[in-house]
């Protein structure tokens, strides 16, 4: 039988996007990044200062601490920059899966190959190295521009669970499940590849 994996700190590293554990300092630089209202408009979250954001990082590495989560920072290859943040949540050593969510990039970095990389990255860490069977992202049911994107990376959708989650906004929200499993990523890890092998518009 596999042993159950572990969720460890470490670097993902590619051409467009970087991938570090966070921390604690990168409380101010992620507000910093965080600040477009529009962020956070289909997100469970709702960041609108830096105590905000400093209980989403705090709330990010207590669950890194349990083993459930690795909170990362995504960031610009080229300057450091914060890009963003993603995180793989909800582990389940025992049943091989984890869940890939809480993402978001900054406005001007949207419509380029960060968000799909990351993605790729996460994947290809996820089945290669943790050895999980099954991925899971979950998305607002209003969150046309996220579910399109899911199902452009290949992810299957699985249904719909109503009224399901209440954001900090107040309102209660539908959640669409999606997934990738093990069997699938062979075929799904050619499409992200070819995705970013594509001409891209350049990143300023």
């Amino acid at each position: 039988m596999t042993p159950p994996f572990t969720l460890t700190p470490v670097t993902l590293r590619g051409r467009h996007v970087v991938l570090e554990p966070m921390r604690a300092a990168d409380v101010d630089p992620l507000f910093r990044a965080g600040t477009a209202a529009d962020l956070w408009a289909n997100t469970v979250s709702f960041i609108r200062s830096r105590e905000d954001m400093a209980r989403y990082v705090a709330g990010a590495l207590k669950a890194a601490e349990e083993r459930t989560a690795l909170p990362f920072v995504l960031r610009r290859p080229d300057s450091g920059e914060v890009a963003g943040s993603t995180r793989f949540g909800n582990a389940s050593p025992e049943h091989r899966r984890v869940e890939i969510g809480w993402t978001w990039v900054v406005p001007d970095l949207q419509r380029t190959p960060v968000n799909t990389e990351a993605k790729y990255l996460m994947l290809r860490h996820a089945f290669e190295s943790l050895g999980v069977v099954r991925v899971e992202f979950k998305t607002d049911f209003l969150n046309a521009k996220s579910r399109a994107a899911l199902q452009r990376i290949g992810a299957v959708e699985e249904g719909v669970l109503r009224r399901h989650m209440r954001t900090e906004q107040g309102r209660v929200r539908d959640t669409v499940y999606y997934s990738i499993t093990d069997a699938e990523w062979p075929a799904v890890k050619p499409r992200l590849e070819a995705l970013l092998a594509r001409p891209w518009p350049p990143v300023h």
